[in-house]
């Protein structure tokens, strides 16, 4: 019910400003750092549609990258070699036979399971198997007989050996691991303190095993220097065809735990104890979180997290120089003068207090004594000029003036009551 009759005082209408920012004002901030996400998103997914077609990863032959291997599976290629790629087990042994070249990449990552199965399948093939860089977790099982020592760097090294591949190709970069055997039927070259990185090996069925302790002369980046393409040509290009197996996490026989192989004559009597020797090689194949991760998405995160970063610098407020503001209330300066006092008493700062005191007193005494203000705080300067105005000079203005803070509250006093009687005495004088 309305009326002006009701005698119900009219209230004015009244306004509130909002404090929170406004959809624009968001707006505003905010494009400068979506404009660029969206730059870098868009980029991204340039590089990753334009380079998915060669990068497969490393000793992959069908990789044009650095570390890839496709400059001599197409010298192979040439060469009328076949090579297939595989990422299972069962495809690398059903791969295997006499006139087949087993290339196996890591074998350090394969499960005791997949080691076992894979030894049985080359032992009886007749074929040849590459191992690139087996390493105590694998190459007691994959090469039996044969061990593996400490790793020395990668560097030119000359063959010392009969083996003719490794004769006709020279000095080749090598390193990595080094191996010892004491099977006759076997040849070791590129040797370092009497180990040899390169480790060739009879087996049965005429077939053999060549151990690389590293796997750098396959590399694209590194094929065209020293003898690297020869021996790996002659290595590789010594059967008609190439299984390269490029072990995968999503092969089935990575889960699986095999109650042994049996020992090539039928009877499988391994069974007994390949399930501790699995349990204990099983361990030094596992990976951590971080392994499985392709560096690239590492790099990314990097990059993301640099740009985000530098985004909140540009982004980040400015603090601009002080702005003097009229105070809403007036507040007199007997009261500020008290409050202030009052804050240095309970933080018992007398040293800040005789400061503040000593210094407006100078500043006051130039001014009537006619000290420039930018002497007013030197002694030389201010002291003479209060002592020849005073007619006694008794006194230690020095100390006065410039002296040290007092001990306690009651030297604090006295110090108050002399600096304003002798502001007073120069008045008069």
């Amino acid at each position: 019910m309305t009326g002006t009759g009701t005698g119900a005082p009219t209230r004015p209408a009244t306004s509130t400003t909002s404090m929170s920012p406004s959809a624009q004002q968001v707006w505003k901030r905010l494009r400068g750092l979506l404009f660029a996400l969206a730059i870098l998103l868009v980029a991204g997914i340039a590089l990753a549609a334009v380079r998915s077609g060669d990068q497969h990863g490393r000793l992959d032959p069908r990789s044009a990258d650095p570390l890839g291997s496709r400059a001599v599976a197409e010298l192979l290629k040439d060469r009328g070699v076949s090579t297939r790629v595989v990422t299972t087990l069962a495809e690398a042994t059903a791969g295997t036979g006499p006139d087949t070249t087993l290339v196996v990449t890591s074998p350090n990552l394969l499960t005791f399971h997949q080691q076992r199965t894979l030894q049985a399948a080359a032992e009886l093939s007749g074929g040849r198997t590459v191992l690139l860089s087996p390493g105590p977790p694998s190459v007691d099982t994959l090469a039996p007989g044969v061990t593996s020592t400490t790793e020395t760097p990668v560097t030119a090294r000359d063959p010392r050996c009969s083996l003719p591949a490794a004769r006709e190709a020279g000095a080749v970069d090598i390193g990595g691991w080094r191996y010892t055997t004491d099977s006759p039927n076997s040849d070791a070259c590129y040797p370092t303190d009497g180990r040899p990185s390169l480790l060739r090996v009879d087996t049965t069925a005429d077939g053999d095993t060549v151990l690389l302790g590293s796997p750098d002369l396959l590399y694209n980046e590194r094929l065209a220097k020293q003898g690297n393409a020869s021996l790996a040509l002659q290595l590789l290009g010594s059967r008609p065809h190439i299984v390269w197996y490029l072990p995968s996490l999503s092969d089935p026989s990575a889960t699986e735990s095999g109650s042994g192989i049996g020992n090539g004559n039928g009877n499988g009597d391994d069974s007994g104890d390949s399930s501790g020797e699995e349990d204990q090689d099983g361990g030094d194949n596992e990976s951590s979180f971080l392994d499985l991760i392709p560096s690239g998405w590492l790099w990314g995160t990097l990059q993301l997290a640099l740009a985000a970063v530098l985004a909140a610098v540009w982004r980040s407020r400015r603090l601009g120089p002080v702005v003097a503001e009229r105070l809403p209330v007036a507040i007199r300066a007997s009261e500020a003068t008290e409050g202030r006092a009052r804050l240095y008493r309970k933080a018992n700062a007398r040293d800040r207090a005789a400061s503040v005191l000593r210094t407006e007193t100078r500043t006051r005494l130039a001014s009537l004594l006619g000290v420039p203000p930018s002497e007013a705080h030197t002694p030389e300067a201010l002291v003479p000029a209060v002592s020849a105005q005073l007619p006694d000079d008794s006194r230690d203005l020095r100390t006065l003036l410039f002296g040290p803070a007092p001990a306690d509250d009651a030297a604090l006093i006295r110090l108050t009551d002399q600096l304003d009687a002798l502001e007073r005495e120069v008045r008069a004088s």
